[in-house]
């Protein structure tokens, strides 16, 4: 889905949380999306690393997990987007579109757990 958006780069992948923050510090992307349930590491911890050594660096959640503690923690980590993956085919490119053009996004799949930040379109 990424690659039909020939503004943007894909410049690394991780398949756990140590070697996210690892390529994150490597690569220092503009943008990192990132899961809540990665093993080694979980995606929480993993931003708290991020947002450490890359505070300039956005964050938007793409996860199954939509528990509102887990989500606001998130966000209180500075996150500046959340996408549920039932909902990623419509959102995510919408999200990630929102958070690199400086604004927030809240995913629809978050209004079950309680979340009414608006939404940016």
């Amino acid at each position: 889905m990424l690659q039909y958006k020939s503004e943007w780069q894909i410049v690394g992948e991780a398949s756990n949380g140590m070697e996210a923050v690892q390529k994150s510090e490597d690569l220092e992307p503009a943008l990192i999306v990132l899961d809540i349930g990665l093993p080694k590491l979980n995606g929480i911890e993993a931003a708290r690393r991020i947002r450490k050594l890359l505070p300039d660096c956005k964050i938007l959640f793409l996860s199954q997990e939509t528990s509102s503690n887990i989500v606001q923690e998130a966000f209180s980590l500075g996150a500046v987007g959340y996408v549920v993956k039932a909902c990623a085919g419509g959102e995510l490119l919408t999200a990630m579109e929102a958070v690199c053009g400086g604004g927030r996004f809240i995913g629809r799949g978050l209004s079950s757990a309680g979340f009414s930040y608006p939404r940016v379109p």
